[in-house]
């Protein structure tokens, strides 16, 4: 079954939300360059973290320039799992890979040239829509065939990203036959703010897809 991960959670009632619809992974936003209403501070991060049950895993998603910044952040807020968006070389990912206990997940363009390289230095790659600033959460999406081939040919899990709602992951899933699925902006009211109703219905649709053997 294809797990989900609810990305850009700012409140604990967004995160108690997300957790009762049975995502698998939360993740919060700390420590980027780039204006967006899904950051949040360091004690919020931490406070949010720490609330996050037992066989769900929160995930620190962050966009650090070097591998101490990262390493002071995973280590002030102890989530489950980091995930670095931009800002690292795949040999600088692979040394922050090896001075942490936490899984890393790499953000990849999808059309990047280098995806491989980042796959063989991290836990997992997350494909997405990345705009200039390297960022994702575009709300776009992309050639999901693409990404197909690359959960075939890569030897680390894809998750996939970018302009996925409650109406589209099911495609998305069973054209991609990705180990997870990852969204944002694609189950808010508003900027930052969850619609649980949406975050219900996209874990629903997800984990119902049928996926080709």
């Amino acid at each position: 079954m294809t797990r989900v991960k609810i990305c850009g959670v700012t409140s604990a009632e967004d995160r108690d939300a997300v957790v009762a619809a049975g995502a698998d992974a939360v993740g919060v936003i700390h420590g980027v360059p780039v204006d967006t209403p899904r950051e949040v501070g360091e004690e919020t991060a931490k406070h949010l973290v720490d609330g996050v049950p037992p066989f769900v895993t929160s995930v620190l998603v962050t966009m650090p320039t070097t591998v101490q910044a990262a390493v002071r952040r995973v280590d002030a807020i102890e989530p489950g799992a980091v995930q670095i968006h931009d800002g690292l070389s795949p040999a600088e990912l692979g040394a922050l890979r090896r001075r942490v206990s936490q899984q890393v997940v790499a953000v990849v363009d999808a059309a990047a040239d280098d995806l491989a390289e980042y796959a063989s230095r991290a836990d997992a790659v997350l494909v997405d829509s990345v705009d200039a600033d390297g960022a994702g959460g575009t709300g776009e999406t992309h050639d999901w065939e693409r990404t197909r081939e690359l959960v075939g040919s890569l030897d680390v899990p894809v998750v996939l990203a970018g302009g996925l709602t409650p109406d589209n992951v099911g495609q998305a899933v069973e054209t991609v036959r990705p180990f997870a699925v990852d969204v944002a902006s694609g189950v808010e009211a508003s900027g930052g703010v969850k619609d649980h109703d949406a975050v219900e219905r996209f874990v629903a649709e997800a984990t119902s897809a049928e996926v080709p053997a």
